[in-house]
C-alpha cells in the first residue's frame, strides 16, 4: 500500500465517502464538506488472500476529479463500469476469518455533541463488505460461525468517531500537548481506547492516512446536556473511553495481566464550557480561548492476580488469589504506565469492604494494601502515591459516617493535588473580590489522577466518582466565573443533572461489563432511595446472575474475536526492569506543558441527548431568572425575592436581580443608602473612570440613579396625569367611547348634538357587499404569503 512512513500521520477533515466498485476493483472517494478538496484510493478484488490498497497522494478538486472518474468510467467498460455509486461515512478498518478479506464501512451515522467547533459522531450502522468478487471459501460452515460471532459485538451501540477531534485523548492533551507520547502505536491516537485498532493496523504493512480509517473511541458513552445559568448558557459533556487491553466480562476478566493493563479500566472525563465562540482558540493571534475545563477520573480492576470461578452457579463466587508474586511486577508496569499517562501525584480510593462476615473482598484490601506500600518505599518524597482505603459498604450499612461528605473531602484533596483543565486564566473579578489572594492569569493543568476502585468498578466507584464529578464541576463553574463559590448544593438543578448524567455513564459501563445496569445509585448511598429502587435491584441481580453464568463465554469470544486477541499458552512472560527501579523517573515529571494547536473550526449548533426523564434547566422562561445551583424545594426565597426592582444583589454566589423597595417614596431604600455612602468616598480621576477595574467594579455593583428612578416613575404615571386634571363631563365621553368600542351602547340619547354624534358612531358598520374570502382563499395570495 503506496502510504505515508512510519512518523505519526495527522488526521485531515474529510467527512464523505462514495463507494464505485466492479468486478476487478473498488474505487473509494473521500471529500471535504465544501466539495473542493477530494482524494481517491484503489482496492484489488481479484486477491483472495492478499489485500491490495493503492492510494492516490495526489489531492483533487471538484472539476478535476469529476474527469478523473469519468476516465476510470471509460477504461472499466470491460468489467462493469464504476458501477453505482454508494454513499458511507468512512471506513471502520479490515476483517479476515478463515478466508478472504471484509471490508467494514459506517453507512449510518448521527450529531451527539459538538466540541470547540468540532462535531462528535455516533455510529449507527455499519455493513460487512466482502473485497474479493469470488472469494474461494473452504470451510463455509466455519467462516459462517465466526462472522455471526464478530455480529455479536454490535458495533451500533456505544461506539464514537470524529473526523476533525481526537476522541481516544483528552481535551488537556489536545490542546495543552505532551512532552512525552501517550500513543502506543504508529498513528496520531491513543491506540489504548480504539477498539477496532487491530482492524486498521493489522492488515496493512504501513499506518494507513487517517482520513480513510476511523477509529472508533471504544465502546464508551458520551453524554452531552446543557445547562442555563440566568442566561448564560453552559455545555457539560461526559465522555468514557474503555480500554480494549485486557477487556471482558465480568467473572472472566478481573484483577491485571503480564503487562500491567487491568479489567474495566474506563477513563472519564467532565468538560464543561461557555460555548461564545465556537472554535478553541480565537481567530486573531490564535489565541485559546478561556472557556473550556476539563476534569479526567480513572477506574479499573485491582491490580493483582485474582479471578472468580463462576462455573460454580453461585450468586458470589469466592475470591482467589492465583500468583503471589513478592516483587508485584505486574502492578508495578501498572502504576509506571498511569505516570507515563497521567503524572504524578495518583491518588488511589479504594472501597473494598475491610470486614466480612467470610472473608471475601477482604482478601484483596490486604493484598492490595501490602503492594502500594511496597511500591511506594521506593518511589521519591513528594512523588508517593497516595492511598485512601475505605470500607464505603459499612459506612453507608452502619450509619456511622456520612458517606457523600467523607467522599467530598477526600475528592476536594484529591483536586487541590491533581488541579485540573482550564483553557485560559482566572476571571478578573477573583482578583477584585479578594485581591490580597493569587490570581491566575495563566491556564491551569492537570497533573495527577485519581484511580478509584472497588471489587467490580461499578456500582460504589459510580457513586464516589459522581462526588468527584460534582465537586470538580463547582470548580470548573467557578474558574468560568460563573459562580463565586465552588461549593454547590444538592438537590439542585445542576447536581441533579449531573446525578442522571453519571446514571446513564454507570449504565453504559455496567451493562457492558456485567449486562446489567447499576444495582446501588447515588441516592442509596445518600440514604434517599426511590420507592421502587428495592424491586429494581432485585431484577438488577438476577439479570446479573443469569448474564455471568450463561451468556459471558459467548460475550467473551466475540469480544476476543472483535479485538484480535490470540490465546497463546508458550508466549513469555515479561521480564521486569528493576525490583527496585519500577518506575522511570522522566515519567514522575509534568507531562502536560501549554503548547497551542490550531483545530477546523465547524460551528453551526450543539446537539445533546441523555436517557433521563429529569426536566433540565433552561427550557421555560422561568428558568432564566431561577439559579441552577440552588435547592429545588426553595425555588422562590421568602426572604430574597428573585426579581422586585431595579437592584442587584449576591444570591449564594449567583448574581441575582433582587431590591426592596420602599413603600412610601418608591424608591429602593438599600440602594439609596448605597449611594449616601460611596458619594462620601472620593470620585476617581477622569482618567481613571475609563479604566478596567472601575468599569468591573461598575458592572459587579450597579446602581440606579435618582434621574432614572424619576424619569421611569413618569413614565409610568403620565396616565395618571390625564385622569387627575380632566373634568368629569370628558371622562364620561371617553368611558362611553370604550363602551361603544366594545359594543356596550355607551350614553343614553338626550337628544344634544353629542348625542346624536354618539349614536351616529354606535350604529350597525356598513353592509360588506364584495366577497372577500373568495379573494383570499385564492391559491395565488397563499403562494404570496409563504
Amino acid at each position: 500500500m503506496s502510504l505515508n512512513n512510519t512518523t505519526l500521520v495527522p488526521r485531515q477533515a474529510f467527512n464523505k465517502f462514495i463507494l464505485y466498485e466492479n468486478r476487478l476493483r473498488f474505487y473509494l472517494i473521500a471529500s471535504n464538506t465544501a466539495d473542493s478538496r477530494h482524494r481517491i484510493i484503489k482496492i484489488d478484488r481479484t486477491a483472495n488472500e492478499e489485500l491490495v490498497v493503492v492510494e492516490d497522494e495526489a489531492e483533487y478538486s471538484g472539476k478535476q476529479m469529476s474527469a478523473m472518474l469519468k476516465m476510470l468510467d471509460d477504461g472499466n467498460k470491460s468489467s462493469g463500469g464504476l458501477g453505482r455509486a454508494k454513499v458511507f461515512f468512512g471506513i471502520a478498518g479490515f476483517v479476515r476469518f478463515t478466508a478472504g478479506w471484509y471490508m467494514i464501512l459506517v453507512t449510518k451515522r448521527s450529531v451527539v455533541a459538538l466540541l470547540g467547533g468540532h462535531y462528535l459522531y455516533h455510529c449507527e450502522n455499519t455493513e460487512l463488505v466482502p473485497v474479493c468478487f469470488s472469494p474461494k471459501i473452504d470451510k463455509p460452515a466455519e467462516e459462517q460461525r465466526l462472522i455471526n460471532i464478530f455480529k455479536q459485538v454490535d458495533m451500533s451501540k456505544n461506539f464514537y468517531f470524529s473526523y476533525t477531534y481526537d476522541l481516544t485523548s483528552s481535551l488537556q492533551h489536545n490542546l495543552a500537548g505532551s512532552n512525552r507520547s501517550v500513543h502506543d502505536g504508529l498513528y496520531a491516537f491513543n491506540d489504548r481506547y480504539a477498539w477496532n485498532y487491530n482492524m486498521i493496523s493489522t492488515p496493512l504493512e504501513r499506518p494507513a492516512s487517517s482520513h480513510w480509517l476511523l477509529p472508533l473511541s471504544t465502546d464508551t458513552s458520551i453524554k452531552p446536556v446543557q445547562l442555563t445559568v440566568l442566561g448564560r448558557v453552559i455545555f457539560i459533556t461526559l465522555i468514557a473511553r474503555r480500554s480494549r487491553h485486557y477487556a471482558g466480562a465480568r467473572y472472566l476478566k478481573r484483577g491485571v495481566n503480564d503487562e500491567g493493563n487491568v479489567a474495566n479500566e474506563v477513563e472519564t472525563e467532565q468538560i464543561v464550557s461557555e460555548a461564545l465562540t465556537t472554535p478553541f482558540y480565537y481567530p486573531s493571534r490564535r489565541r485559546p480561548s478561556p472557556n473550556y475545563t476539563s476534569y479526567v477520573q480513572y477506574r479499573g480492576s485491582i491490580p493483582i492476580y485474582w479471578t472468580q470461578d463462576a462455573t460454580t452457579m453461585a450468586p458470589r463466587p469466592p475470591i482467589e488469589i492465583n500468583v503471589v508474586d513478592p516483587f508485584y511486577t505486574a502492578a508495578a508496569k501498572h502504576f509506571d504506565d498511569l505516570f507515563r499517562r497521567y503524572g504524578a501525584p495518583i491518588m488511589i480510593l479504594n472501597l473494598i469492604k475491610k470486614r466480612e462476615a467470610q472473608r471475601r473482598e477482604s482478601k484483596l484490601l490486604d493484598e492490595y494494601t501490602v503492594c502500594v506500600e511496597y511500591l511506594n518505599q521506593f518511589l521519591p518524597k513528594g512523588k508517593k502515591m497516595m492511598y485512601r482505603a475505605w470500607d464505603m459498604s459499612r459506612a453507608y450499612k452502619e450509619k456511622t459516617q456520612d458517606v457523600i461528605s467523607y467522599l467530598e473531602d477526600i475528592a476536594e484533596e484529591s483536586i487541590q493535588e491533581t488541579g485540573f483543565f482550564h483553557s485560559g486564566p482566572e476571571p478578573y473579578s477573583h482578583y477584585l473580590q479578594s485581591p490580597n489572594s493569587e490570581w491566575r492569569n495563566t491556564i491551569s493543568l492537570q497533573n495527577g489522577i485519581c484511580r478509584t476502585n472497588c471489587v467490580d468498578c461499578l456500582d460504589r466507584t459510580n457513586a464516589a466518582q459522581f462526588v468527584f464529578g460534582k465537586r470538580a464541576l463547582g470548580h470548573q463553574l467557578y474558574a468560568l466565573g460563573v459562580v463565586e463559590s465552588p461549593n454547590l448544593a444538592f438537590d439542585s438543578d445542576a447536581v441533579n443533572m449531573l446525578t442522571e448524567m453519571y446514571h446513564d455513564h454507570g449504565d453504559t459501563i455496567a451493562l457492558q461489563y456485567t449486562g446489567s445496569a447499576l444495582v446501588n445509585r447515588v441516592e442509596t448511598y445518600r440514604r434517599m432511595p426511590h420507592w421502587n429502587s428495592h424491586s429494581r435491584d432485585i431484577i438488577e441481580n438476577i439479570r446479573r446472575f443469569w448474564t455471568n453464568s450463561l451468556l459471558d463465554a459467548d460475550k467473551q469470544a466475540a469480544i476476543n474475536l472483535f479485538l484480535g486477541v490470540q490465546s497463546d499458552p508458550h508466549r513469555d512472560r515479561p521480564v521486569r526492569g528493576g525490583y527496585r527501579q519500577w518506575f522511570k523517573p522522566e515519567h514522575l515529571e509534568p507531562p502536560y506543558y501549554y503548547r497551542p494547536l490550531l483545530f477546523t473550526s465547524l460551528g453551526k449548533h450543539f446537539a445533546y441527548s441523555m436517557n433521563s426523564t429529569l426536566k433540565l434547566p433552561g427550557k421555560t422562561a422561568r428558568d432564566v431568572n431561577h439559579s441552577p445551583f440552588e435547592t429545588s424545594s426553595r425555588h422562590r426565597p421568602t426572604s430574597r425575592c428573585v426579581c422586585r426592582g431595579f437592584g442587584y444583589a449576591q444570591v449564594d454566589g449567583i448574581a441575582e436581580h433582587a431590591a426592596a423597595w420602599d413603600e412610601e417614596d418608591g424608591k429602593p431604600a438599600a440602594k439609596a443608602e448605597a449611594r449616601k455612602a460611596s458619594a462620601m468616598e472620593p470620585e476617581p480621576s477622569e482618567r481613571d473612570k475609563h479604566s478596567t477595574e472601575v468599569i468591573a467594579k461598575q458592572m459587579l455593583e450597579p446602581c440606579v440613579s435618582d434621574t432614572e428612578v424619576a424619569e421611569y416613575q413618569g413614565y409610568i404615571d403620565q396616565y395618571d396625569i390625564v385622569f387627575d386634571t380632566a373634568d368629569r363631563k370628558d371622562l364620561e365621553v371617553y368611558t362611553s367611547a370604550v363602551a361603544i368600542a366594545y359594543g356596550d351602547g355607551g350614553l343614553e340619547y338626550d337628544g344634544t348634538d353629542e348625542a346624536k354624534e354618539r349614536d351616529f358612531y354606535a350604529r350597525e358598520p356598513l353592509p360588506v357587499t364584495f366577497n372577500y374570502e373568495r379573494w383570499i382563499n385564492a391559491p395565488c395570495y397563499h403562494e404570496m404569503l409563504l
